[in-house]
């Protein structure tokens, strides 16, 4: 239990849980366009990223977890294709899963794009970011 200073109350998890800090917090599955640290000199920002981090810790944290998408790049072990208006992506892009990075939600400057990206392009996603750890994922 947290205490709740403006109610002089003790508040419960499931309360904390439910809160969340703003209607708008990115949904895991959801692409948004966001300045990405560690890159002042890309032409290309703001640049679509897609949100990795599980909800209930996107309305309770600052940041957020995502993996940059880029218009081309080579298909490899840690990156996942994703076709054009998958998440409202304007075109056929490449998920960089091993440049999966923390932004705080202030670097976000648009979105959703669109609906969320569908369940089986997150778990490839996930299994590229293992693999790019040094994980031995089965394909």
């Amino acid at each position: 239990m947290a205490f709740d200073p403006t109610s002089r109350r003790r508040t419960t998890p499931s309360e904390i849980m439910t809160s969340g800090t703003s209607p708008k917090s990115p949904r895991r599955g959801e692409f948004w366009t966001a300045y990405t640290p560690g890159q002042p000199d890309d032409p290309h920002q703001p640049r679509p990223v897609l949100v990795v981090s599980e909800d209930v810790r996107n309305r309770l944290r600052d940041d957020v977890i995502v993996v940059p998408a880029f218009s081309a790049g080579r298909i490899g072990p840690t990156r996942v294709p994703v076709p054009a208006n998958s998440g409202g992506l304007p075109h056929d892009s490449v998920l960089f899963c091993e440049e999966v990075t923390t932004i705080d939600k202030d670097f976000f400057q648009r979105g959703p794009l669109g609906p969320r990206v569908e369940p089986g392009t997150v778990a490839a996603v996930v299994r590229a970011i293992r693999r790019a750890i040094g994980e031995v994922v089965p394909s």
